[in-house]
């Protein structure tokens, strides 16, 4: 059985791949960022899913919570927008400053610690908020400096940086995680959630494309929203 990292934050993409990779015959090692977020109660749900997928091994790594700035998720200053379609073409403010290009570096060097030559992230390049991080053209530009910077890339032993969601639409991926046995009740997206209940504000970007994708999937959303 192979070794897989997973960048995992307890929402619905993570979980999903995580799930896929589990079913595909990986060892997963699932790693989770505790980074100042203001969602930070999704690492309890990181938590209660790497245990319902009976997982031994979940890593949270704990960054300065002040190392991220300017983002509305790492900043209480900077309020959460609610979704608005007419600035969907926009990078919104809860990009977190190269978050991606942090994270996957510390899976990489996690990766090649453990004898894994396998790191799985929920990225989409549909049904997002413009990240850039999240396109496919920066997947495989950090495969290629994965290959480049590490012993086990420059010995011919390739490390692939795997986006199994890339290319699917929020209903697609939900469809898949449940064919994957995933309970998306467990899951934690809102980038407002509730620090206690866990509660999904409804109204920004992440809300809304989790609701539209149960949605257009004809499948009823277990999230637990706030009631306003």
């Amino acid at each position: 059985m192979k070794k897989a990292v997973i960048l995992f934050s307890g929402g619905l993409d993570s979980t999903t791949v995580l799930a896929f990779a589990k079913n595909k015959s990986f060892e997963c090692y699932p790693i989770s960022f505790s980074y100042g977020q203001r969602h930070n109660i999704e690492l309890e749900a990181a938590k209660k899913i790497a245990s319902h997928f009976g997982i031994e091994t979940h890593k949270i790594i704990n960054l300065p919570n002040d190392m991220f700035g300017s983002s509305a998720l790492t900043d209480n200053s900077i309020s959460v927008p609610q979704y608005s379609a007419q600035e969907a073409s926009k990078i919104p403010v809860t990009y977190v400053p190269a978050r991606n290009t942090i994270f996957l570096s510390i899976a990489l060097g996690y990766a090649e610690s453990i004898g894994a030559h396998d790191i799985f992230l929920g990225v989409s390049n549909i049904d997002y908020s413009g990240y850039p991080d999240c396109r496919p053209e920066y997947i495989s530009a950090f495969e290629i400096l994965a290959n480049l910077a590490t012993k086990d890339g420059v010995e011919g032993k390739k490390i692939t940086i795997h986006t199994p969601l890339i290319h699917l639409s929020k209903a697609e991926t939900v469809k898949l995680g449940l064919e994957n046995g995933v309970d998306y009740s467990l899951t934690i997206s809102c980038y407002s959630a509730d620090h206690l209940s866990g509660a999904a504000c409804g109204k920004c970007d992440s809300c809304t494309y989790r609701r539209r994708g149960f949605d257009q999937a004809g499948i009823t959303d277990p999230t637990l929203y706030k009631i306003y």
